[in-house]
């Protein structure tokens, strides 16, 4: 690292050695010089040797220069031991060189880092301290006359020139401060929104990552779910079919084969979709439109399932031995959200594949579809006993939770629940596209 960048690091680790050591630097020129001085002159002054005692010239150095030491972690406190120390120079002590080095420097750091006000009022008080010194060294001979014979007429001239240097010396001390001020807020707000940008950027891309694994989940259970559980219902199906009906049981055993290659496909589309950026081969290929949010398994390379694939749907679950029927109600008006078709499909299969998995083997479902002047609304009521009636076949809630996620998506509502009168009913609503 940079010697500089070293120093810079320590300084802003460590403040008040730091500063120590500064004010220690500055007390021995200026406190410990004085201090010589005056004690080797006693009699320039010889009516008032109080003024000019040594242990004054200490006491009123160290109390001047002292607070450099914590003028960064309390600079008001710090002005404060200034303020009252530089008084006590102007009312008793002697002409010091350390007032006129340490008051601009604290004005400077008051406007660095103080507050507001505190800012202004150091600056205004430097400023009447000015004034008050130039007018100490103008009518100082007639104040404290001297026995010895020089005149004691006042000295405006260096009177009005002690004013003005000083004024000059707090106002730029003042200014500089200010522009050091104003670039620090600046870049403290500049860094603080670097992080907030950080933040932000990293709370999008987990959302983004807990949406698309949410969409991976949704696309899993409807692909893997349904197909097992056709499967699972025509195996059982076809081996008590197997001795009485051996036909029966060929034809059982044709279904699983063809369930079983359908979800076998789907899989393999969905996960040649998930690899789509890393494979070269699959740069070239535009994906079939989707909707909002049916999420990066959807956007395969075949059609997906719409309503008019609801008659196959309910065909092979009647393979499965489900008893379904279909209804539909009204027209189109206007289309469906991109994407919305599939929602539908996936919402009447998810219900009925849970009516074949928890409504027991005599369950019945009925389909509605019914076009309002608002969208699609769609209710699949069944007669079964419900996953409640069994703790074996309950389930994680994964499919339903998907389902109202997948529907949310395009501004729908869905629910889920028993019925008043036995059974369970599912019911979304999807509107049609904005247009």
């Amino acid at each position: 690292m940079n010697p500089v960048r070293r120093l810079d690091a320590f300084a802003r680790a460590h403040p008040v050695v730091v500063d120590s050591l500064t004010a220690f630097l500055l007390w021995v020129p200026f406190g410990f010089g004085m201090l010589v001085v005056f004690a080797s002159t006693p009699e320039y002054y010889p009516e008032r040797p109080w003024a000019f005692h040594p242990v004054t010239v200490f006491v009123l150095s160290t109390l001047l220069i002292a607070p450099w030491s914590v003028r960064r972690v309390r600079p008001v406190a710090s002005a404060a031991v200034v303020v009252a120390a530089g008084l006590g120079v102007l009312v008793i002590g002697p002409e010091m060189l350390p007032a006129m080095v340490v008051v601009p420097m604290t004005v400077h750091n008051l406007a660095v880092r103080a507050p507001r006000w505190a800012s202004l009022t150091g600056l205004a008080v430097g400023l009447v301290a000015s004034l008050a010194q130039g007018a100490k060294i103008a009518f100082f001979a007639v104040i404290f006359p001297s026995p010895e014979p020089h005149s004691s007429a006042p000295l405006y001239g260096d009177g009005i020139a002690m004013m003005l240097l000083c004024s000059l010396m707090v106002l730029a001390a003042w200014a500089f401060g200010d522009l050091a001020r104003t670039r620090r807020l600046t870049m403290e707000a500049l860094a603080e929104r670097a992080r907030r940008l950080e933040r932000e950027a990293a709370q999008e891309r987990a959302l983004a990552a807990a949406d698309e694994r949410s969409h991976i989940a949704r696309e899993m259970h409807d692909i893997v779910a349904h197909s097992l559980q056709v499967i699972i219902s025509q195996a059982d199906g076809g081996r008590y079919a197997a001795a009485a009906q051996p036909e029966l049981a060929a034809q059982t055993l044709g279904t699983i084969g063809q369930t079983g290659r359908t979800a076998l496909a789907e899989m393999r589309q969905l996960l040649g979709v998930l690899r789509a950026p890393q494979d070269d081969g699959a740069a070239g290929r535009e994906p079939e439109e989707a909707g909002p949010g049916v999420g990066v398994a959807s956007v395969v390379h075949r059609p997906q399932p719409q309503l008019s694939d609801l008659d196959e749907l309910l065909e092979t679950m009647r393979l499965a031995g489900l008893e379904a029927t279909l209804a539909w109600d009204g027209a189109a008006r206007r289309d469906l959200p991109a994407g919305g078709e599939l929602a539908a499909y996936r919402t009447v299969q998810e219900a009925l594949t849970n009516t074949l998995r928890h409504g027991g083997p005599a369950a019945r479902a009925d389909v509605r579809l019914a076009w309002t002047p608002r969208g699609l609304d769609i209710t699949v009521d069944d007669d079964g006993r419900g996953a409640a009636a069994d703790p074996a076949t309950r389930g994680s809630g994964q499919g339903l939770r998907g389902l109202a996620e997948r529907v949310r998506l395009f501004d729908g509502t869905a629910e889920a629940g028993p019925r008043s009168d036995g059974g369970f009913r599912v019911h979304a609503f999807l509107p049609y596209r904005d247009v």
